[in-house]
């Protein structure tokens, strides 16, 4: 080997280990908040002069700031502490069958902003994202002036072909081998992403909800769309050949069921339903807000109705989460939604239906927990999807990508939403 092909080599390898340590830093500093520069060295192994290299770095792509020393240290002089900057943001879409939500979310996991966009219908694809370009658009002048944007994370309740981002099925939409992500990206002139809801809200619970100290974590959602799932091992997310794995919603729970949104027969999500728990309580589909408190209160007053069909889809949850700790030996089961609010009322009838089919062993070792976001949880694993491309390599990302065309949001519908509002009528 010639001096020219090694010292090409020693350059490609030094680069690409800078590149690997930033990501690192950078991937701490999103998930904590804020970290001193004398934890990072401890934590990364790095020498202090090498920590404070890549934080400059950081600094300078004006990814993080240094805020003032870290006054916890008891010994040595202080070390200043690195945050997020505060101007690095991600837009988020998750439509629904009833709404779409914006969000605008934080480096660091600060949700700024969430719109409801409530459609009263089930949308097409097409209205779904000019909805969303011109909920976009109507904040254009607030992005422009105090934020720099990475991209638009959407968190859809469908099968995501992982090659290109096409919705090959969301069953509840109607949607079938729709590019979101290519009409978002006309739309708005930002760089997209597409992900599965729930293997998105898996991702946010693992990074700094209830499994963050974990590497074996099942995410399960329920929603208007059904029941959704993530599974985390590892550490990483499990996609799946084609990056369909996760969907839990459709574990066979009952041979004699309804028929399936995906053809199947007696699937969870036909057993286990949120419109039933409404309709027993008296609330309508606009109104999943109000089913946690409610369900609590006549749940424990022994309301026949409600305890009746609490207790009809526990029996079913059981049976699915029974198979799912039988083949994944989680260690934490995260349930959102609904799902939640089935746990909140009836955990020790799930615990103990789910452990009388499960193996013992891993019946034992995993534990029920609350999904820590609410209805925030989509939107910051939408988020996350864009940040992960961030963080994987700062530099690249944040460097302006030559010839990006730029496309007037406002060409995607005649009107714009007003921003910040809480709930848009239909």
């Amino acid at each position: 080997m010639n001096a020219d092909v090694r010292a090409e080599l020693r350059g490609n390898n030094f680069d690409v280990v800078r590149r690997r340590n930033l990501s690192i830093l950078l991937g701490r500093v999103h998930a904590v908040g804020g970290i001193s520069r004398a934890q990072m060295t401890r934590e990364t192994g790095l020498n202090r002069s090498t920590i404070a290299d890549l934080v400059a770095e950081l600094v300078q792509l004006g990814l993080v700031v240094e805020a003032g020393p870290d006054q916890t240290s008891l010994v040595g002089r202080p070390s200043s502490v690195v945050v997020p900057s505060e101007n690095i943001v991600a837009i988020t879409v998750n439509p629904e069958v009833d709404a779409v939500t914006i969000g605008l979310v934080g480096l660091g996991g600060r949700v700024i902003r969430q719109v409801r966009y409530d459609t009263g219908r089930v949308l097409s694809a097409r209205e779904a994202v000019n909805i969303s370009a011109a909920v976009i658009a109507g904040m254009k002048g607030e992005l422009d002036s105090n934020y720099r944007t990475v991209g638009i994370g959407i968190a859809a309740p469908a099968l995501v072909r992982e090659s290109d981002g096409v919705l090959s099925l969301a069953p509840h939409l109607g949607w079938i081998d729709e590019p979101i992500g290519d009409m978002m990206r006309e739309a708005t002139g930002y760089v997209v992403y597409v992900g599965n809801d729930a293997s998105l809200g898996a991702i946010a619970e693992s990074v700094r909800g209830a499994g963050v100290d974990g590497q074996e974590l099942i995410y399960l959602n329920g929603g208007a769309s059904g029941i959704g799932g993530g599974v985390i091992t590892g550490g990483a997310l499990m996609t799946g050949t084609s990056g369909y794995a996760g969907e839990i919603g459709h574990t066979l729970v009952n041979t004699n069921g309804i028929d399936c949104h995906c053809g199947a027969v007696g699937c969870l999500e036909t057993e286990v339903r949120q419109e039933p728990l409404l309709e027993a309580l008296g609330l309508d589909l606009s109104q999943p807000d109000r089913l946690d408190a409610l369900l609590k209160e006549r749940y424990a007053a022994g309301d026949g109705a409600v305890v009746e069909i609490v207790d009809y889809q526990i029996s079913f949850l059981a049976r699915a989460l029974a198979n799912v700790v039988n083949i994944f030996n989680p260690e934490i089961i995260v349930l959102g939604g609904f799902l939640a609010s089935l746990l909140e009322v009836a955990e020790e009838s799930l615990t103990r239906q789910m452990r009388r089919s499960a193996l013992e062993e891993p019946g034992l070792a995993v534990r029920f927990v609350k999904a820590t976001f609410g209805d925030e949880i989509l939107t910051l694993g939408a988020a996350e999807l864009v940040f992960s491309h961030l963080i994987a390599d700062p530099a690249a990302t944040m460097r302006p990508a030559r010839g990006a065309a730029v496309v007037d949001a406002a060409v995607a519908a005649s009107t714009s939403p007003t921003p910040g509002a809480e709930t848009h009528p239909a």
